[in-house]
């Protein structure tokens, strides 16, 4: 029956994956989730995070300079992505170069001169320091 509901009602609802405007107005996603009013649950979050993650390290592992990293770099180079995206992390050259060069301690200090780290304060600080204590680092 659940099925079967389900699928009745996204014969009604229609079925968006990007946010858009009820016919009431309302902020909607998916089928017809009322953001406005209702948002997301807690446990839908944290799925949402889940996938992003995903998303971040299939994107990444297509770089030498990512799959080559010890974990703590990887967590770094995912928060990254995550929070700017693939296209202008990889806008990050020096610290990408040094971070081939296995220079943790230089990229960390290429991550934090940048405009995303005065936009983002203490999460680029984190980042950087995740990165500079990672093992392996020339």
């Amino acid at each position: 029956m659940k099925d079967g509901l389900a699928k009745w009602l996204m014969l009604h609802e229609g079925i968006r994956l990007k946010p858009y405007l009820c016919s009431a107005g309302r902020t909607t996603i998916g089928v017809g989730r009322n953001l406005q009013d209702n948002g997301i649950s807690y446990s839908e979050a944290v799925f949402l995070l889940e996938n992003d993650i995903h998303q971040c390290k299939q994107e990444l592992l297509h770089f030498e300079w990512y799959s080559t990293m010890p974990l703590g770099v990887q967590q770094a180079l995912i928060n990254m992505c995550f929070n700017l995206g693939l296209t202008r992390l990889l806008k990050f050259e020096r610290m990408i170069k040094a971070l081939e060069d296995r220079n943790f301690t230089l990229a960390a200090k290429e991550c934090l001169d940048s405009k995303w780290a005065e936009q983002v304060g203490d999460r680029a600080k984190d980042v950087a320091l995740m990165i500079r204590n990672s093992p392996g680092g020339a």
